[in-house]
């Protein structure tokens, strides 16, 4: 399986912060996302836009051969380049991937058992989907192979929801609202902090 942790995104919310540089547990979220991916058995992707020195510092300083960067030069167009360019690296692996994990980097409260139970889920052939304790529909989600091609159609910021239309899904529920919390602005993570104590 692939892990795909998008990273190639603007922050354009944080008024010149980046949230992928907050710490969560001491660690700057995006190393944080990443060791858990590296958790599991699989293979994991980071998209980076060409000019993030810091976020690609994070991913350099990360020795693991299961991890890859892919810098995407196309990034400003949104959540779809990192997911085109994920699955066109899966075209290009000796070995089909079984399925595609989208794990989005700015979700701090996902854990590595979380990524586990949702693998355990995945029969092969259908989607898989988070959801937070109330049944909400979150992150993260895991794309069977044969819809490869969906995801290389897509365009804009609006990631998966096109290719999952009309798909029958297996939803695993997560605790609290660890699928749904994503924090976006400098509000989001000063309300989080204060609630969490993180």
């Amino acid at each position: 399986m692939l892990i795909l942790i998008p990273a190639a995104g603007a922050s354009s919310r944080m008024r010149g912060r980046d949230k992928l540089l907050e710490l969560v547990d001491k660690h700057p979220l995006l190393a944080r996302q990443i060791g858990i991916a590296l958790q599991t058995p699989a293979t994991v992707l980071v998209t980076l836009p060409p000019d993030a020195r810091d976020r690609t510092a994070i991913v350099e300083g990360i020795v693991d051969d299961r991890l890859e960067a892919l810098i995407v030069d196309d990034a400003e167009e949104g959540l779809a380049a990192s997911l085109r360019a994920a699955v066109r690296f899966a075209a290009k692996q000796e070995h089909d991937p079984e399925a595609l994990m989208i794990l989005l980097a700015d979700m701090p409260e996902i854990e590595a058992a979380d990524l586990h139970r949702l693998m355990q889920a995945f029969d092969g052939k259908t989607v898989v989907r988070a959801t937070d304790a109330d049944g909400r529909v979150g992150h993260p989600v895991i794309i069977p192979p044969r819809l490869f091609p969906d995801l290389d159609g897509l365009s804009g910021d609006q990631g998966a929801r096109r290719a999952l239309d009309g798909e029958h899904i297996i939803t695993v529920p997560l605790a609290g609202h660890r699928a749904t919390t994503d924090l976006d602005t400098p509000e989001d993570w000063a309300a989080w902090r204060r609630k969490t104590g993180r």
